[in-house]
């Protein structure tokens, strides 16, 4: 008797999942991506209109900032303060009950997605997302649309790979083809779409992905456009350079940005730090008792309400005074921290930029004292040196500025600023803005692929050392030089130990803020990981042991063996750890004669 078919859906799935191993399946898949990323920006952004017409009366309340509340003008300002409550009392528990990665700014959720999950996201996050972000923004949360359509595109991305049964290596680049696609439809901005999903999702320049991720950029961004038609993201003004010598001021605006962004990451974070000490209710509740202090500040400035594009643009073109820009960039600093902080949704991306503005434009003006040019210039080069500075992406910052602004006159500029700052930035912090959310949680990304035993650290992997008491002191002399820190990746840390084994074999790995020792790794440690098994340490490990100038007709004592080694190099004996005193003892003394 004939076995019975495969249902019709699961012969569906079986063959797109061959043809998705084509390049033209793969590019009919992409394609598929870009339209629902091009549609997903689309219906998000009118969410987000949605929400703040019915809060504050205004399609964008920051560009009449101050209006009256349209629904009842004689309360004045004070709506504000209700208005983020009210917005916090919604979504919080939305996300915490039904998708609490939703929560923050998204793209690290991406990122991790990618490099340790193979690009699985699940289907809820694109819809609880959409919904939370777009009732955060609208009821005032002052962040941006960027990071959570990035979020969805991707989930979409997944969820139709995932419904193909496509293999790992296809589904993160349908991921990618979801971010691509999101910031190309956001921003009108396809060729910053593209590199942005290669340089920050994907890390990966290859051919196939490069032409893969365009292709969904393209359709995403035409998509877009059919909607909300063409045009330039801001309208300013046309810049120019006006002499070379504005090159070195721009090079300032360059070194300034990359603090800036600094700045941005660190109190980020730190007002994380602070909500977590402080709150301890609910999580579901915390959005709506965040919300009266951001309420608070929304009424002081109003100009914080939401994603705040009029007001950049209004400060590029000149509308503020020098001493307004300061107010507003530290405005947006202390405001999108506290969005996020007390349990907000959205993304940084629009931040950054808006930090960029201000501090570039504010430079300007300085700069205009000697005869700099237009300080609108410098403030859109400070746009690119800011989020170059907080998410360490060059080649993003550079194109996605030159294309929302149509300003490519401006291209050298842009590039001088974005190189220093992600020297700057680099210099003062080993992570970025979306890479050190997750490494507060523990969690160290690697490129797609890297086999999965090289993730784990030189402290996961390293054994107990032998001379120290249980707080990591140490009770005699530890000769090794140099030392490991105890987040050094395995990849990195095999390297150290080949080249720099102390003289048992092995390193010691330092913690964190390097004043104890918490371990030492040795090979056996590394091969126990490589193979997916913890390590036996026992209480006699093997060592290996570089031996001096010794007799040729010299023989090892019991247990321990010559290894192999160049004919120019030392001569190397595996043994265990117990028998070096005896080992010591059998070799000859330098005044004895062979």
């Amino acid at each position: 008797m004939a076995a019975p078919a495969p249902p019709l859906a699961a012969r569906h799935r079986w063959s797109w999942s061959a043809l998705v191993d084509t390049p033209a399946g793969l590019g009919v898949a992409a394609v598929v991506v870009g339209v629902g990323a091009g549609a997903g920006a689309v219906v998000f952004r009118y969410l987000i209109y949605g929400v703040t017409l019915l809060a504050t009366g205004q399609q964008d309340y920051a560009a009449t900032p101050g209006a009256p509340w349209r629904w009842w003008p004689a309360i004045g300002p004070w709506f504000l303060l209700v208005v983020p409550v009210v917005g916090g009392l919604l979504y919080g528990p939305l996300v915490y009950r039904w998708a609490r990665e939703a929560r923050g700014h998204g793209v690290p959720e991406v990122m991790l997605a990618v490099a340790e999950h193979d690009g699985r996201i699940r289907p809820r996050v694109a819809v609880v997302k959409s919904l939370a972000s777009a009732l955060c923004i609208g009821t005032g949360g002052s962040v941006g649309r960027e990071g959570p359509i990035v979020q969805i595109g991707s989930a979409l991305g997944s969820s139709l790979g995932r419904w193909m049964r496509v293999p790992a290596s296809r589904l993160r680049l349908l991921v990618a083809c979801g971010a691509a696609g999101g910031i190309s439809a956001t921003f009108n901005a396809p060729i910053a779409g593209v590199f942005f999903a290669l340089e920050i999702i994907l890390l990966d320049f290859s051919l196939l992905s490069f032409l893969v991720v365009v292709t969904a950029s393209a359709v995403a961004n035409a998509v877009a456009q059919a909607v909300e038609g063409a045009g330039t993201f801001l309208v300013l003004p046309p810049f120019r350079v006006g002499s070379p010598w504005e090159y070195g001021l721009y090079a300032v605006v360059g070194l300034v940005g990359g603090l800036v962004g600094i700045a941005f990451t660190r109190t980020l974070y730190g007002a994380e730090d602070l909500a977590d000490h402080l709150w301890r209710g609910p999580e579901w509740l915390r959005p709506a008792v965040g919300g009266v202090l951001l309420g608070l500040l929304l009424i002081v400035l109003p100009q914080m309400y939401g994603v705040g594009y009029p007001v950049l643009q209004g400060g590029v073109a000149g509308a503020y005074a020098f001493g307004f820009l300061l107010v507003l960039l530290v405005g947006k600093l202390v405001a999108t921290s506290l969005t996020l902080a007390i349990g907000g949704s959205g993304g940084i991306f629009a931040p950054s930029l808006f930090l960029g503005a201000m501090a570039g434009t504010a430079l300007g003006d300085a700069f205009g004292l000697v005869g700099g040019g237009p300080a609108g210039a410098y403030g859109l080069v400070g746009m690119a040196a800011v989020l170059a500075g907080a998410t360490r992406a060059p080649i993003t910052a550079v194109v996605i500025v030159a294309e929302i602004t149509g300003e490519w006159d401006l291209i050298v500029p842009l590039m001088i600023a974005v190189v220093l700052a992600t020297v700057v930035s680099r210099a003062l912090s080993s992570e970025t803005i979306y890479t050190l959310k997750l490494t507060r949680r523990g969690i160290h990304l690697h490129p797609p692929g890297t086999p999965r035993w090289s993730r784990r650290t030189a402290g996961e992997a390293a054994a107990p050392a032998s001379g120290l008491d249980g707080t990591g002191r140490s009770l005699g002399t530890l000769r090794w030089s140099p030392v490991l820190a105890a987040d050094r990746p395995l990849g990195a840390a095999a390297d150290d130990l080949a080249a720099h084994a102390g003289p048992d074999g092995g390193l010691p790995v330092l913690s964190a803020d390097r004043r104890r020792v918490v371990g030492v790794l040795r090979p056996d440690d590394l091969v126990a990981r490589r193979n997916d098994v913890e390590p036996d340490h026992d209480e006699d490990p093997p060592c290996v042991v570089e031996l001096p100038l010794t007799p040729t007709e010299w023989t090892p004592p019991a247990g321990f063996t010559l290894m192999e080694s160049p004919a120019d190099g030392p001569r190397m004996l595996l043994g265990p750890h117990s028998g070096l005193e005896r080992l010591a003892d059998s070799l000859p003394r330098p005044d004895q004669k062979p």
